[in-house]
């Protein structure tokens, strides 16, 4: 994976991600509709309570798959804004945007990853009674989910489609004398 070539460069102490994943558009269609057929063996649902933002896009392909109307959102903020051209991989405190009433009871809770439990948890607390599904899950979140897809390692950050910029690059052999980036 090209990298950007001034890269910040967070300390260990900050940054506990030792590689990167890619996740593509289609990677993500298909397991969102895996996630989907586990979800409809499992029973009816009144709707849906997407975590905000990354549950937003496998939330809208289950809702799809499982012909659900009703959608909702809870909105919370663990990792901030980064000020340089890389993603924010260090989590800073909890703020709640947005809260949905009730305890989640015949509801699903959707995510695109959890990765150290510390959103879960707190979105756990908030709605006990939803069935909580993402599409991957790392080894110090997954308890908290019910279904998940796919597990990755705790040390891999994942990158979502929107959260990359697919570009032409020229092959090799017409690039003599460029700097690779």
């Amino acid at each position: 994976m090209a990298t950007d070539p001034t890269p910040h460069e967070a300390s260990p102490a900050e940054n506990p991600y030792k590689d990167e994943i890619v996740v593509s558009w289609p990677e993500l269609h298909r397991d969102a509709r895996y996630l989907s057929r586990l979800l409809h063996d499992i029973g009816d649902w009144k709707g849906i309570i997407a975590i905000t933002r990354g549950g937003l896009v496998p939330a809208a392909l289950v809702a799809r798959e499982l012909d659900l109307r009703l959608i909702d959102t809870v909105c919370v903020v663990s990792y901030g804004a980064s000020t340089s051209a890389d993603a924010e991989k260090v989590q800073g405190d909890l703020r709640w945007l947005k809260r949905v009433p009730g305890d989640g009871d015949g509801w699903l809770l959707i995510d695109d990853l959890v990765d150290t439990g510390r959103t879960a948890k707190a979105v756990r607390e908030e709605l006990p009674k939803a069935h909580f599904a993402t599409l991957y899950a790392k080894p110090l979140g997954r308890p908290i989910v019910d279904t998940f897809v796919k597990e990755f390692k705790q040390e891999k950050w994942i990158y979502f489609p929107w959260d990359i910029d697919y570009r032409f690059v020229s092959p090799i052999r017409t690039r003599r004398g460029e700097r690779e980036i």
